[in-house]
């Protein structure tokens, strides 16, 4: 099977998930600055898991691209990453309906947890598909954001029982270090072309 339609079907998943959150999003009760005021929690969250499906969709497509072929395997685990990104609105209403509750802001960064070990295995996936030379094997390398993420995670994921703020700051982090681009495939890829 081509890839293509793998992409496509991902990308109209992404965005109804994101679309989704931002159904949740409420009006402020005025039309002032002030009103604005009870929102930013809100928002902030919202834009945190913005950021998050941003970073996976950019990535899924840069992973995707240093794939040739998809097997039957690479669609279930594709399907995997998607059931976590599903999750992630509901979390985001979850966390903001109870400002930051310590089990919602654990059961956050559980979603997140195992959205990073779904993408993992869909990765080690393709890269099994391709074999042990496959471009997606190079441009990965030691892949040490990869490897650090679910440390982050579990860490933030102890955090929120006593300090739920701290555990989310711990979550933005993280989103701080996948957001600076990483451009191993695009520099594996353009080295291959030449």
């Amino acid at each position: 099977m081509g890839k293509g339609r793998l992409e496509a079907f991902s990308d109209g998943v992404i965005a109804i998930i994101i679309t989704i959150m931002v159904l949740e999003l409420r009006v402020p009760s005025g039309g002032s600055w002030p009103a604005l005021s009870p929102l930013a929690p809100v928002l902030l969250t919202y834009v945190l898991s913005f950021v998050y499906l941003g970073i996976y969709w950019n990535n899924h497509h840069h992973m995707l691209h240093a794939s040739s072929r998809v097997t039957g395997s690479i669609l279930w685990a594709n399907l995997h990453l998607l059931f976590w990104l599903s999750l992630v609105p509901w979390s985001t209403a979850w966390m903001d309906q109870t400002h930051f509750g310590p089990i919602p802001v654990a059961v956050y960064g559980i979603i997140l947890l195992m959205a990073g070990l779904a993408y993992w295995i869909l990765q080690q996936l393709i890269i099994r598909s391709q074999g042990p030379e496959s471009l997606l094997r190079r441009a990965v390398g030691r892949d040490w954001k990869g490897k650090t993420s679910p440390f982050f995670y579990l860490g933030a994921i102890v955090l929120s029982g006593r300090w739920p703020y701290l555990a989310v700051a711990t979550y933005a982090l993280v989103a701080m270090m996948w957001l600076v681009p990483d451009r191993r495939i695009e520099r594996t890829l353009s080295a291959v072309s030449h």
